[in-house]
């Protein structure tokens, strides 16, 4: 774990910690800072279509062939 000294606005925090549902302020952060880091990783992510990094067929790695499947109701 580590101890930071934060300087934060804080209405902001109020805010984020009740839209959050979170019971403390350190686990608000916390949150925030985990989605933010899942949200940077999905954007290199995407950024890296079309690149040529990775090579491979999607549909054929997929059981179904890539075919369309229905959904049950």
């Amino acid at each position: 774990m580590k101890h930071a000294h934060l300087v934060l606005r804080e209405e902001l925090l109020e805010e984020a910690t009740q839209l959050s549902g979170e019971k403390t302020y350190s686990r608000t952060v916390e949150r925030a800072l985990e989605e933010f880091v899942r949200r940077m990783k999905a954007r290199r992510i995407l950024e890296l279509r079309g690149s040529g990094l990775w090579e491979g067929d999607v549909s054929a790695m997929r059981r179904d062939g890539g075919r369309p499947t229905r959904r049950r109701a």
